[in-house]
């Protein structure tokens, strides 16, 4: 048994380093594999069974680096294959590992925040189209109503790094404004995807007063280490030596200048191509 069994964090591509820094902020002392599949990037778009594939391949990258606990930091990954691979692939390929998406932690939560009952998600079209938010929410705060909004653009324009150009203010401005008129009495709105932390300040300038703005990282890390409290038999399987590992599908110096601006530190990636390593 090799003593390096890392907590795997996936991601289609940059966005989830932004889970993975809270995570590593809770609980520093364990080690920690993330995987960008920049190649592929972004699963917004792609129709389910692309993600599912594409994530599959992913999991199964990660458990045979010696992953015992994976966490699918991609809003789109967790809403269109998470429950597939949990029900039908773990108990087949690897029944005493695990697999946990981002969802579940924030749709268990965003109600204890909200007044109005109104909340509002922003997501990529792919999430939106799940419905995954609206499904897992109503399992927990059945009266709350929850109003979607895609914004399309907003992926690119961070992976381009214009956040602070004035094309960033016009779609968040328009989509803002259009989840707003439907439902004017939203007091919480929720960033369903782990690249619109990045256009914050942005989204802030143009928010109604008074709405409060929820990211993903800091419920997932919060949510991550109550997990390991009750598992202690995944958490013993978890490594902690304070390692950090950055792999990527893509170019490793594209990632890398990338990756540090979500990461928020310095990230140095290796190479992997996950169509060679199935077997």
């Amino acid at each position: 048994m090799s003593s390096r069994n890392p907590i795997g964090v996936f991601d289609s591509g940059y966005g989830g380093l932004t889970v993975l820094r809270e995570i590593t902020e809770a609980l520093p002392g364990y080690d920690y594999l993330y995987l960008g599949d920049s190649a592929r990037s972004p699963y917004g778009n792609r129709s389910f069974e692309t993600v599912y594939q594409y994530t599959l391949q992913a999991v199964k990258w990660f458990f045979d680096q010696g992953c015992s606990l994976v966490i699918l930091a991609c809003n789109t990954a967790s809403a269109k294959a998470l429950r597939t691979i949990q029900q039908n692939d773990l108990p087949r390929l690897a029944p005493g590992k695990r697999v946990l998406g981002v969802i579940r932690p924030t749709a268990e939560i965003i109600g204890t925040y909200s007044e109005t009952g109104v909340v509002g998600v922003l997501a990529t079209n792919g999430t939106v189209a799940s419905g995954s938010y609206p499904i897992e929410i109503s399992k927990f705060f059945p009266a709350l109503q929850v109003i979607q909004e895609a914004c399309p653009m907003w992926v690119p324009l961070v992976e381009n790094n214009e956040m602070d150009n004035k094309g960033a203010d016009y779609f968040v401005k328009k989509n803002l404004e259009q989840i707003f008129d439907k439902g004017p009495e939203i007091d919480v709105l929720l960033l369903g995807c782990t690249h619109y932390p990045l256009l914050k300040k942005t989204i802030e300038e143009y928010m109604p007063v008074g709405v409060k703005l929820i990211s993903q990282g800091e419920i997932v890390a919060t949510s991550l280490a109550d997990y390991l409290q009750r598992h202690p038999e995944i958490a013993a399987q978890c490594s902690r030596e304070g390692r950090r590992a950055f792999y990527t599908t893509d170019s490793t110096t594209d990632f890398d200048q990338h990756a540090t601006v979500f990461y928020g530190g310095p990230v140095s990636s290796q190479h992997v191509d996950l169509d060679a390593t199935m077997h």
